[in-house]
């Protein structure tokens, strides 16, 4: 495999091991990277790491420090920081299996693949992935990656098994904090069945291809136009975020909602064969045409002055 894992060690369940490597199941977007640029002088503006009083350093005189206290650092090196032994750092033991939907999503971070490390792991990697697959479970350890121990999961994913890193507890914000002044009102009836019949209508599987970050792509137009030269109109955002309406306009919305639907599904439909043409109709008796009015008699000139 041409990546480099990301992990090397194993999966322990019981009594069992099993050698594995992970592998990082997402990349990097497209990005529009920017560099801070001094204006006047049009080069690009540099950092230094300096010491107030000493001015820049040498690399190799940077440590690590902690802060007990205020100017005062507890100083290591990176040697001393990778003697921190954790058994998790090289074994990822399952001690909990929770069901699919136990897991809150908000608790999820980021996705690895997990494949067996060699040819005499995969046996056991196999008996893993399905034993998961048929008790329709969620396996849970703790495991020590780039400086500090996360909670994963481990779950299949076709022929392997993806792990996620969760966040823990202290890291999530409660809910109840920004969702206690929303009202526990029931909707009105009506209401309700639109909106599920508008979802209904725009149901489907989902196809991540099926979207792409359009704001880089105009940024991007942006960068071309001002690289060519061309005048770039700067418009204020008047918009302002819409606010609560009333029941009838929300009525309404909904049904323009799908009325717009339903006009984009026939415009999209095979058109239908054309009928077959009928004989063409006798023309009508022609009506008697209307007497015209009697045109009026010019009105007479004003008799001129003599002199």
């Amino acid at each position: 495999m041409a990546a480099r894992a990301y992990w090397q060690g194993q999966i322990r369940l019981a009594l069992v091991s099993i050698p594995v490597e992970i592998y990082s199941a997402t990349k990097s977007g497209a990005q529009v990277a920017f560099h801070q640029i001094h204006e006047p002088s049009g080069k690009r503006i540099k950092y230094e790491k300096v010491v107030p009083g000493i001015g820049p350093v040498d690399p190799d005189e940077i440590l690590k420090g902690y802060e007990v206290s205020k100017g005062d650092y507890v100083l290591l090196d990176e040697k001393e920081i990778e003697s921190v032994k954790l058994e998790s750092r090289k074994t990822l033991e399952l001690t909990q299996f929770v069901d699919y939907d136990e897991i809150d999503p908000i608790y999820y971070e980021k996705p690895y693949y997990v494949v067996p490390a060699d040819d005499l792991a995969e046996e056991a990697f196999i008996v893993l992935r399905e034993a998961l697959r048929k008790a329709r479970k969620i396996g849970l350890g703790q495991l020590a990656l780039r400086g500090r121990e996360y909670v994963v999961s481990l779950k299949p994913c076709g022929r392997g098994l993806v792990l996620e890193t969760l966040r823990y507890a202290d890291e999530v914000n409660k809910a109840s904090s920004y969702f206690r002044e929303i009202g526990d009102e029931k909707p009105d009836a009506d209401l309700l069945d639109l909106a599920t019949t508008l979802i209904d209508k725009k149901a489907g599987k989902f196809d991540a291809s099926q979207f792409h970050d359009r704001y880089v792509d105009a940024l991007k137009g942006l960068i071309e136009r001002k690289r060519k030269g061309k005048t770039v109109a700067v418009e204020a955002d008047d918009t302002k975020a819409p606010r609560g309406s009333n029941v009838i306009d929300l009525m309404a919305a909904l049904k323009r909602s799908l009325d717009k639907g339903d006009t984009a599904a026939k415009d999209e439909a095979p058109a239908k064969k054309p009928a077959a043409k009928k004989a063409p109709a006798k023309p009508a008796a022609k009506k008697p045409a209307a007497a015209k009015p009697a045109a009026k008699a010019p009105a007479k000139a004003p008799a001129r002055k003599r002199a």
